[in-house]
């Protein structure tokens, strides 16, 4: 197994063990816990000043910080996303700076792709054949990619509610899909979940690259906050607004932010704040109860259309409320409606294409501004996690629905006289 020379191994974030990555695959040998790359910082021999040399040709720029060497990496170009200014949302907001990282200029549409590549290189480096996972959609169709370019054979399975863009390219990839029976309706994440797991108990030798199974998805994540921090000259920003259902990728980005401030890069830390849909928003709730973990939804009380972050019971919402906490972030709801509103409002002010599910982090930062979290100098970085052609279908049905809404208000006409 090929790894990069800082790369000590496998720490599990329950009962703190190392394990030698060769051996560890997945979870933790002894608890069953999340392992976590861990390195020896004094060995990583790369700089700000060093980085500055090289292109940014994608995530693998910042190799020393990863497990793998740039020229083992299952790799697509994934990374290198910009960093767009929007004035009219600044105005707005009434801040110093809005800044959308663009997420959907991976190869794919999403930052899914980062995770993909770290956990599809792992699954090179150990011989693997088969991969496997259950995902909301993106994550499905990433891992598809990212096995046809690693050769590899994936195992794809998602809830009827996943998007059809998501399901057509999985299959489009030459991954085997298995889109799960509705249950009473759209079948849920946990409900293909549970299917994975089933399979998986049939085939143990397939190689999962499931969330927080692998150790790598929140490893090749954690290079949006290095290069939004390279994009920024090191100078963290006010805040990150990230739109959360797993919240791995946040948790990715909490961790590459410790690694440059301890690495004398930056000064501090980047505050993080959750955004989610107020239809399913176990993280907001445990927050502003000061829990140290969340209270998994039930699949029925799941009220939101924004599918991505429509994860009733995030498996490390520990990790992601210590890292809200740590970086002295927050965490926010809103409506779907007003998710929507706004992923079509930055649209139509900044031309700026975003998923409907990530737009809760543009209305998340508006309420979070809203109720004075933010100074009139701040700098906030909105992460736009996935292309908005991923939702089309729900943005356009959006759309008309409001511009009916405008019409009527305009004529005076009620819902009811509307429906005589």
């Amino acid at each position: 197994m090929e790894t990069t020379d800082a790369f000590i191994g496998l720490t599990c974030v329950d009962c703190e063990e190392t394990f030698d990555a060769e051996t560890a695959t997945h979870r933790c040998p002894d608890c069953g816990g999340i392992l976590d790359p861990d390195y020896d910082y004094d060995r990583v021999d790369l700089t700000p000043e060093t980085l500055d040399t090289r292109p940014d040709g994608s995530m693998w720029r910042y190799a020393e910080l990863l497990p793998f060497p740039a020229e083992t990496a299952v790799s697509l170009g994934e990374g290198a996303t910009p960093l767009v200014e929007c004035p009219d949302l600044a105005d707005a907001m009434g801040v110093g700076r809005v800044l959308l990282k663009d997420e959907g200029a991976n190869p794919t549409g999403t930052f899914k792709d980062r995770g993909q590549s770290a956990a599809m290189t792992a699954a090179r480096e150990h011989d693997a054949n088969e991969v496997a996972l259950n995902s909301a959609g993106n994550a499905g169709q990433a891992a598809a990619a990212y096995a046809a370019r690693a050769d590899l054979d994936a195992h794809v399975f998602l809830p009827s509610r996943a998007g059809f863009t998501q399901k057509a390219m999985t299959e489009v990839h030459g991954a085997d899909l298995t889109v799960t029976d509705p249950v009473d309706g759209n079948s849920q994440i946990g409900d293909a979940g549970r299917a994975y797991a089933a399979a998986m108990e049939e085939h143990p030798e397939w190689y999962s690259t499931k969330t927080f199974v692998t150790p790598y998805r929140h490893e090749g994540k954690k290079t949006m906050a290095l290069e939004l921090l390279a994009q920024l000259d090191w100078n963290p920003p006010d805040a990150v607004v990230y739109p959360t259902g797993g919240g791995v990728g946040l948790i990715g980005m909490h961790k590459a932010a410790r690694e440059a401030r301890d690495l004398g890069w930056t000064d501090g830390l980047v505050p993080m704040y959750a955004a989610q849909a107020a239809g399913c928003a176990p993280v907001v709730r445990a927050y502003g109860s000061g829990a140290d973990s969340h209270d998994p939804l039930d699949d029925d009380e799941v009220d939101t259309a924004c599918n991505g972050i429509a994860i009733p019971d995030p498996g490390a919402s520990g990790l992601i409320l210590e890292a809200i906490r740590e970086s002295d972030g927050g965490a926010v709801a809103t409506t779907d409606r007003e998710i929507l509103d706004a992923a079509i409002d930055i649209a139509r002010a900044e031309g700026l294409e975003v998923g409907a599910t990530c737009a809760a982090a543009v209305s998340g930062a508006f309420a979070l501004a809203e109720s004075g979290e933010f100074g009139l100098d701040d700098t906030v970085v909105l992460l736009n996690t996935g292309a908005g052609n991923k939702d089309v279908d729900a943005l356009r049905a959006h759309l008309g629905e409001r511009e009916a809404a405008e019409e009527d208000g305009a004529t005076g006409e009620s819902d009811a006289d509307a429906d005589r």
